[in-house]
């Protein structure tokens, strides 16, 4: 949910420049990078409650604490909503979750070091503000009516649109956080290989990350709260996509998909405009009733690209979205697992065996059974437990022969451990927090403010 992109303001005439851009992100193999993006929420020491957007230990204050590191301010009507330094940029959700959309970098050594840095910057300019920062998938104890809004004119409009197509948009909106990585494609058939391995796969990614166990201060019933909250958000732009698997897809399909997609806003002149609900297909026959005679710019359609919220989205590269947000471990151990299964073809192909063959109901399935049973979801002759192992035995073994090192001559499988010991446990971060909730911390979910904060 970052702002407009900075894309040639080309006005678009034809389907061809639709489908251009989305191709321009083809790179050669030896160019694929890693972008990983997390967010998280912030609270105030004092009383656990989310910080405001104004006042001296809001959030607009710690985004200009951040400037002294080189981030340069990006502001709308006056107010610093975001920050850039080269490819990255931090910038926030609409409760003023924080979140570091990373560089593309070639290893995982080194988004894992920008992830530790960011979190340094974090903490020396909010602990003088009295404010801490949590990564879990939903916030475990304020309610809805208790998260702040963030001055930015795109949310404004999804807040007036969201009740009128699902029932919990606005907590997908103000309570959840994720982490996610993007990763690129060198061809079209590569993007194909790896949007279907991605989507079989995320209901595994999504039971390996479950970290959103309670809801306003109690046990929700989930283990995943946030991946649910997905199921009951918009219809029209989320979801496992069953055409992807659909022969003779590629990024023409892709390309109706997202004409399909309802809008939500067009940015002019600093200002966005509400077109919630309208058709970009209108917007391409210069027939948008917020705009008559305008035809959208290239600006555009890289904007409304970034307003569907699939389980995997395709823009000019792939992005993973299935996992709830964690600690520092987690955040390095979500693109070590997709890099090992996407970036080896070894993998990418036992990968592909791995999946190929389930049907579109046990997809679906495991898509919706993960958010509440995590890794106990039984899938045909075992659990998805059994799954998870599977896949991360090749993703380390697509890691091993990337053979990308550091200093110390580890290579990347070191930041799959965290996974490997939830899959020999079988147990997952939200497990152990109602574990703890019914055991140490009495029935209270506030020590994971003091227990769990970066």
């Amino acid at each position: 949910m970052s702002g407009p992109s900075h894309v040639e303001q080309e006005t678009l005439h034809s389907r061809e420049q639709l489908l251009g851009y989305l191709t321009s992100g083809m790179r050669r193999r030896d160019d694929w990078r890693i972008g990983t993006e997390h967010e998280k929420f912030g609270f105030r020491h004092d009383t656990l409650r989310p910080p405001a957007f104004d006042g001296e230990g809001g959030i607009e204050a710690l985004l200009e604490g951040l400037v002294q590191y080189g981030w340069q301010p990006v502001r709308e009507h006056g107010r610093t909503i975001a920050l850039t330094r080269g490819d990255a940029s931090v910038s926030l959700e609409p409760a003023g979750q924080l979140e570091l959309s990373g560089a593309p970098l070639a290893t995982l050594h080194e988004t894992c070091r920008e992830a530790a840095s960011h979190l340094r910057e974090l903490r020396s300019v909010a602990e003088p503000l009295g404010v801490g920062f949590l990564g879990m998938g939903f916030q475990p104890l304020w309610k809805r009516e208790d998260m702040p809004w963030m001055p930015k004119g795109r949310y404004a409009i999804m807040r007036r649109y969201m009740p009128t197509v699902g029932n919990l948009g606005l907590d997908m909106m103000t309570r959840t956080a994720t982490v996610q990585v993007n990763l690129d494609v060198e061809s079209e058939a590569d993007m194909v290989r790896k949007f279907r391995v991605g989507l079989a796969l995320q209901p595994v990614a999504t039971a390996l990350f479950a970290d959103s166990p309670f809801t306003q201060g109690r046990p929700n019933g989930f283990l995943s709260y946030r991946s649910h909250i997905w199921t009951d958000t918009d219809p029209d732009r989320t979801g496992m996509l069953d055409f992807v698997f659909e022969d003779g897809f590629g990024y023409e399909r892709w390309v109706d998909y997202l004409l399909d997609v309802p809008m939500y806003f067009v940015y002019r002149e600093g200002r966005y405009i509400d077109v919630a609900g309208q058709s970009f297909r209108d917007f391409m026959d210069g027939r948008l009733p917020a705009l008559p005679g305008q035809k959208p710019t290239l600006q555009d359609w890289a904007d409304h690209c970034t307003t569907a919220f699939p389980e995997v989205r395709l823009k000019k590269y792939l992005e993973m979205r299935g996992a709830d947000s964690g600690p520092w471990n987690r955040i390095c151990a979500l693109p070590a697992f997709w890099v090992g299964l996407l970036y080896d073809d070894d993998a990418l192909d036992e990968a592909w065996a791995l999946v190929r063959d389930f049907s579109m109901e046990e997809r679906n399935a495991l898509r919706d059974g993960a958010p509440r049973h995590a890794l106990k979801l039984p899938f045909r002759d075992g659990t998805l437990l059994d799954l998870a192992r599977r896949a991360l035995e090749i993703s380390a073994r697509g890691l091993g022969r990337r053979a990308r090192f550091n200093d110390n001559g580890v290579d990347e499988r070191i930041f799959l451990g965290p996974l490997m010991e939830m899959a020999e446990a079988g147990a997952t971060a939200a497990d152990r927090k109602l574990e703890l909730f019914h055991g140490a911390w009495q029935g209270s979910v506030e020590p994971v403010f003091r227990e769990f904060a970066y």
